[in-house]
């Protein structure tokens, strides 16, 4: 049995829903199955040593990829990196008037994690494979991530909120003319337990035709 309760192929039940989420599984569809994001200010270290960060970004890059024209591109934001990135949101908030409070929780909430994985989708336009599909396959970039970091035993949020589309934050941290933020991947150890949040009625969303 490892330390998240797993036998060699078989699954350990348990009556606490909060206890099975979020577990390393003997199949992908365990991990599927029980993959939960954690809220990105109650993450804490410890974080995917340099060999795991490794494997998830490669996870990453595996993706459909209609005419691999690898559309997307990774920034890490770890260490010193995640204190500069945080340094530039606490100067383009003060700049803009924020509450020196709120400031403060923003500095905090973007520090908690000790890895946030910045996934840049670089579509190219006017070319045969539609924008459309290359910015699909930056958002499959960003679950495969999200998967990865689960079945590593971590908890990973994928975000955007407002700096994902503040141009001087986007000048900041390298983004080029036409390239845009597909997201935010926050990966590191939950301070709290993880509880369900609502899935959707299946038979409310599956139609046959």
């Amino acid at each position: 049995m490892n330390i998240l309760g797993w036998k060699i192929g078989v699954r350990m039940e348990t009556d606490n829903l909060a206890d099975r989420l979020n577990r390393t599984g003997p199949t992908v569809l365990d991990v599927l199955l029980s993959r939960r994001s954690g809220a990105a200010r109650a993450l804490t270290g410890p974080g995917p040593s340099r060999e795991q960060l490794a494997d998830i970004l490669k996870a990453g890059a595996r993706v459909p990829d209609h005419g691999k024209l690898f559309p997307w591109r990774f920034i890490l934001f770890e260490g010193e990196g995640r204190e500069r990135f945080a340094d530039i949101l606490v100067n383009v908030l003060t700049a803009d008037g924020v509450n020196p409070a709120q400031v403060s929780e923003w500095r905090t909430r973007v520090t908690a994690a000790p890895l946030i994985i910045g996934v840049v989708s670089r579509a190219q336009e006017l070319i045969k494979i539609p924008v459309w599909e290359q910015e699909l396959s930056a958002g499959a970039v960003c679950q495969n991530l999200l998967i990865a970091a689960h079945s590593l035993g971590f908890v990973a949020n994928w975000l955007t909120e407002w700096y994902a589309y503040h141009p001087v934050v986007k000048q900041k941290i390298g983004l080029k003319p036409g390239e845009r933020m597909a997201g935010f991947v926050y990966i590191g150890t939950p301070q709290t337990v993880l509880e369900e949040c609502p899935r959707p009625d299946m038979s409310q969303i599956i139609t046959r035709f």
